[in-house]
């Protein structure tokens, strides 16, 4: 194996505020310092309390983002509350795609997808509604 995987990058003007934005989409938390001088002070790295996700480090950058993002996030969730935090719509879901494309604060490209479950529980609820129906 010639790499592994280790942390997601994001840079940023506002380095917290687009970190705190993150939290509050992904369910994710400030990593604070372990260190005992200062533990409560944010390493500049968010994380997903379950564990289960990527370290996502917010570098701070003097620059704005300026082209399109040549790498980006892929998430699970709901286009309507992600627009409600403070998102952007650049592309909506349609024939050619089955994601929403997002931006977040700062410009930083994502794309969204629908939650399986959701769609699931869609279906199966169209399909009770159906046999409903017809007896």
């Amino acid at each position: 194996m010639t790499a592994k995987f280790k942390d997601l990058c994001l840079d940023a003007q506002d380095d917290r505020a687009l970190a705190e934005w993150w939290c509050a989409a992904m369910g994710y938390t400030l990593r604070l310092s372990t260190e005992d001088s200062n533990p409560t002070e944010w390493t500049g790295a968010i994380e997903d309390p379950s564990g289960a996700g990527p370290l996502i480090w917010i570098n701070l950058v003097p620059e704005a983002k300026t082209i399109k993002n040549r790498m980006h996030l892929d998430v699970t969730g709901d286009v309507n509350e992600l627009l409600a935090l403070g998102a952007t719509l650049v592309r909506p879901e349609g024939d050619d795609i089955r994601w929403t494309v997002m931006a977040d604060p700062e410009g930083n490209e994502f794309c969204v997808f629908t939650p399986k479950e959701s769609t699931e529980s869609t279906e199966s609820t169209e399909s009770t509604e159906s046999t409903e129906s017809t007896e």
